[in-house]
Parts: C-alpha cells; sequence; structure tokens
C-alpha cells in the first residue's frame, strides 16, 4: 500500500472504526472499511492506518505521523538510527 493509500484511510476513518474493520478481516475474511484483497497485507494496511490515526488524533500531522510509523516499524525490525 502506497502513502497516497494510506492517507486516504487515516483521513477517511477513526481509529475504531479500523479497529474494527481490523476485526473484521481476522474473523470474516472481509472488512467494511473497502480493502480487498486476499492477502495479509489487508490486516498489515488496516493496522498501519490505525498507528497512524491514533498518531494524528493526539496532534500530528501526516507526515509526522508517517515518520514515527516508520521509526517504529525500524525498532522493531532492529534498524533503529
Amino acid at each position: 500500500m502506497d502513502t497516497k493509500d494510506l492517507k486516504k484511510l487515516t483521513e477517511k476513518y477513526s481509529m475504531e472504526r479500523l479497529q474494527s474493520c481490523i476485526r473484521q478481516q481476522l474473523d470474516k475474511g472481509e472488512n467494511e472499511c473497502e480493502i480487498v484483497d486476499g492477502t495479509d497485507e489487508v490486516i498489515t494496511a488496516l493496522s498501519k492506518a490505525e498507528v497512524m490515526r491514533e498518531l494524528m488524533d493526539k496532534g500530528m500531522s501526516f507526515s509526522e505521523a508517517l515518520r514515527e510509523l516508520g521509526r517504529r516499524i525500524r525498532a522493531v525490525y532492529g534498524k533503529d538510527t
């Protein structure tokens, strides 16, 4: 999922709605956030959008939230510099 699509998700849905879509995807294999893809990429995209929405709700801009998401992902993989 590219940054443009991620931005659309974070702007369109609240954090609660994104969490609901993740649960739906895990339980039913489909979700009401209009993301259709038969792979685990759906969960990845929704999870990223959820984290970014949470950060944006705390006052970060989209760009700041995207950088923070990247920092967190790198930290998980041990590549935090």
